[in-house]
């Protein structure tokens, strides 16, 4: 079964989903971090499955500025992916109640989970990353340029308005404009990802278009606890979208392995 309601935070009010079928007693819960045009709608049915999969709450919550929640207060600046550890991720899990949690993070989601596994070590049992970037690389900002112009193109706005609604042309900015800016020209993910204690796997598609899989070697690499890369053979930048079945396979393996090792 699935909730949906609303948190207030000091940014504003977040939109959060929870998903439970035949919870097993003692497992903390699976919280999902979405992508930079993301939302909770846009997980589509990859929680429900993953919940039912695994036997934990799954959690999803949209970002300040991004489907249900409120809008941003202004342009998002450059520190917004690390931001997350402190801000809305930490309004989260205090008003949860959120003692032991296993964090999954799609894409910048994904960079943003590392941040907040290892700003919440004394919670995070566990991170998984999805297409996350650990660092700028050439094709990540050819590819966001590519889906901009599609984005500008007559009615294609309309596509991020179906789960964003007004707020559509601010996220599109958001994604386009804190990526080609000049903060992000050596933006790196590796202080972050020193911070890392739990157990860690870095999954990846091998048909990502916005990253290479230098990246998840990298947060494999750099990630002082347990960890190790997982390469998705045929799948892009999507894999909850793309090959749900391999994604829940590849982290129920990681999460049962978690659940015995406590």
């Amino acid at each position: 079964m699935v909730k949906e309601f609303w948190i207030d935070t000091s940014q504003g009010r977040l939109f959060v989903s929870h998903w439970e079928y035949d919870r097993v007693d003692g497992l903390p819960p699976i919280v999902l971090l979405h992508d930079s045009l993301g939302c909770v709608a846009l997980w589509r049915d990859f929680p429900a499955r993953l919940a039912e999969a695994t036997g934990r709450e799954v959690i999803a919550y949209d970002r300040v500025g991004y489907g249900r929640s409120t809008h941003y207060p202004g342009p998002q600046p450059s520190t917004f992916i690390a931001d997350e550890a402190t801000g809305a991720f930490t309004a989260v899990r205090e008003q949860l109640g959120l003692e032991r949690f296993v964090l999954l993070g799609h894409s910048v989601g994904g960079s943003m989970a590392a941040y907040a596994a290892g700003h919440h070590q004394d919670g995070c049992e566990g991170l998984l990353t999805v297409a996350a970037q650990a660092f700028t690389e050439p094709c990540t900002l050819a590819g966001i340029r590519e889906a901009e112009h599609a984005f500008l193109q007559p009615n294609g706005l309309s596509r991020l308005a179906k789960y964003h609604g007004e707020k559509a042309e601010w996220v599109l900015r958001s994604w386009v404009d804190n990526w080609h800016s000049e903060a992000f020209r050596e933006w790196g993910l590796d202080d972050a990802l020193a911070r890392v204690c739990c157990p860690t796997l870095a999954i990846h598609g091998e048909l990502d278009e916005y990253g290479s899989r230098e990246q998840p070697a990298r947060i494999a690499a750099l990630t002082p606890g347990p960890s190790e890369p997982h390469l998705l053979n045929g799948c892009g930048h999507v894999p909850h979208r793309e090959c749900p079945e391999r994604l829940i396979e590849a982290a129920g393996a990681f999460l049962e392995a978690l659940r015995y090792s406590r």
